[in-house]
């Protein structure tokens, strides 16, 4: 594993995804709309509009 720090979107052969970014689940959680939560196990991540759409070419059609 790299320790490499670079934010990405990978899918799992099961059909999820991973994304690597920067967590910012303390930062936001108060920006959060009331219908919005953040699980005891999940985290808040953001990655660039950038990461995103280069991203969108490698995500196959359902």
């Amino acid at each position: 594993m790299s320790e490499a720090n670079c934010p990405d979107i990978f899918e799992l052969t099961d059909g999820r995804f991973v994304i690597i970014g920067d967590d910012v689940t303390a930062d936001v959680r108060s920006l959060l709309p009331e219908d919005a939560g953040i699980g005891p196990t999940e985290r808040a991540v953001v990655i660039t509009r950038e990461t995103l759409t280069a991203a969108r070419g490698d995500i196959t059609s359902l």
